[in-house]
């Protein structure tokens, strides 16, 4: 029983991270009821982005944060205003387009201004056993990935706060609900987008160091927003509280499949899994776990 909880407990951990890029999907898809294609590559240049600015001018890390900070924001209100402004009351399929052209321009932008090597970033954080867990339960549990989720967790609260406490949360949720409503009592459309895809930036600059401490900053943190998918599918691409409790299911059905199921057929499925999970998933529960069912009346 030792080694089924500590490959739980790693694989929840994990799970967690997971959970750092789909809340990036969340909050645009909230807001817009658009798939944001780009998120993986907001992540992969806010990774990028900070460990540029901490090499070219030696600042310390809560400075850089800042800086990155404000560069995501930056890059995040340029979204809304030359891109997703102009296509307004288009298709929800054109605007998923728009995202995809912009997913492969922000990888692009960020490699010519940063240039295409793996870079290591440091955090200060340790990827080691905590000890006194170690010795009071004999489980092995990384202080990485403990980290990793209490910044979740508190990212998560944040956003709940933000969404269901504060003026501009209501509006976005109205938004969200129905835009020429929202237009008709005087809610400012514009506005809102802007400061979703500005939160959406600073989620991404979260997620990117966080997997960026673990794996490197390189091209390959784009694809991390595929293994977001599966979290979507199953928590709803409209919670908050489901990208949690998908990441957290994603992450450990892998982990305890590849170690208990892997044997059986040759291993290597913890790449796949999580997708068969969500497909099976899908064909019983569309909308997710905690996802909006839609009634159309004819």
């Amino acid at each position: 029983m030792q080694f089924f909880f500590e490959v739980l407990i790693g694989g929840l951990l994990a799970g967690v991270m997971y959970s750092l890029v789909a809340l990036g999907f969340v909050l645009i898809y909230k807001a817009s009821g658009v798939f944001n294609f780009a998120q993986g590559a907001m992540v992969f240049f806010a990774a990028l982005t900070y460990v540029g600015l901490q090499e070219k001018f030696g600042l310390p890390g809560w400075a850089v944060f800042l800086l990155t900070l404000g560069v995501m924001i930056g890059l995040g209100i340029a979204i809304e205003k030359v891109v997703l402004r102009p296509l307004v009351n288009q298709p929800q399929i054109t605007l998923f387009m728009a995202t995809i052209g912009l997913a492969f321009f922000i990888e692009g932008m960020a490699q010519i201004i940063w240039g295409t090597e793996v870079r290591r970033l440091d955090l200060g954080i340790e990827d080691e056993p905590i000890e006194s867990v170690m010795e009071r339960f004999n489980l092995l549990v990384s202080k990485f990935d403990l980290i990793a989720a209490l910044v979740a967790g508190v990212l998560v609260g944040v956003l709940a706060v933000f969404f269901n406490k504060t003026r501009i949360g209501r509006a976005l949720r109205a938004v969200a609900d129905d835009h020429q409503a929202a237009l008709a009592v005087g809610i400012p459309l514009k506005q809102i987008w802007a400061i979703v895809w500005s939160v959406a930036g600073f989620v991404a600059l979260v997620a990117g160091l966080m997997w960026g401490a673990r794996n490197g900053v390189q091209f390959a943190l784009t694809f991390v927003a595929l293994k977001a998918l599966p979290v979507l599918i199953l928590g709803g691409f409209e919670s908050v509280l489901g990208a949690i409790v998908g990441g957290l299911i994603i992450g450990a059905a892998e982990k305890l499949a590849e170690v208990y199921l892997g044997p059986m057929i040759g291993g290597g499925i913890e790449g796949w899994f999580a997708y068969v999970l969500a497909l099976l998933f899908l064909l019983v529960r569309p909308e997710g776990m905690f996802g909006e069912r839609h009634i159309d009346r004819v």
